[in-house]
């Protein structure tokens, strides 16, 4: 039986944004009037992002049209790089490890709802890149996934588990049918 919803109704409690609104429409400003565009210099977006309370390592690369929801939390560590348009909606924390990549066009999302919930409320989760992981082009992670040391979300997949340290998650399936994700371990 589908969920009959009023999201009228959507209170969206037990969200907490982590900073007073004006600090939120200061990061929404530098976001759309500068981080994201082609112009800003790469060298640019780490201290802008640390400005904002995000915590970032040595020698990251973000390109242009990137967007962090929240920079406050996020937690980047050394060598990471970050491809073009990559989205990162983290209503919760994500925290990317070590010698990550994520790709171009790739999206990491905490955010989601309580599908029965006649009002649609959160069921966010935290998203965790563990070191060397590799988050592919147009790839997708969703809230509470941890992928694993060196694991892989292909390009077009959609991680909505755990992935274990060395895995590797495709979108597959036959041409002109909906792609299939399916696992293997890396090297077997």
């Amino acid at each position: 039986m589908a969920a009959t919803r009023s999201l009228r109704g959507f209170t969206g409690a037990g969200y907490d944004k982590g900073r007073p609104l004006l600090v939120q429409a200061a990061w929404f400003a530098v976001q759309h009037l500068v981080f994201v565009k082609w112009w800003c210099p790469d060298r640019w977006r780490p201290p802008l992002l640390r400005a904002f309370g995000a915590r970032i390592g040595q020698r990251v690369l973000i390109r242009h049209g990137v967007r962090v929801h929240w920079p406050w939390k996020l937690d980047v560590g050394d060598d990471v790089w970050i491809g073009e348009s990559a989205w990162i909606i983290n209503l919760e924390p994500v925290t990317i490890g070590n010698d990550c990549c994520v790709s171009q066009n790739a999206l990491l999302c905490t955010g989601s709802h309580l599908r029965r919930s006649p009002t649609f409320e959160y069921d966010n989760g935290p998203v965790r890149l563990e070191p060397g992981s590799w988050v592919a082009a147009r790839a997708v992670v969703l809230r509470g996934v941890t992928v694993g040391r060196g694991a892989v979300v292909g390009a077009g997949a959609v991680a909505h588990r755990d992935l274990a340290p060395g895995t590797v998650l495709t979108a597959g399936g036959m041409q002109g049918t909906a792609a299939s994700a399916s696992m293997k371990e890396v090297g077997a």
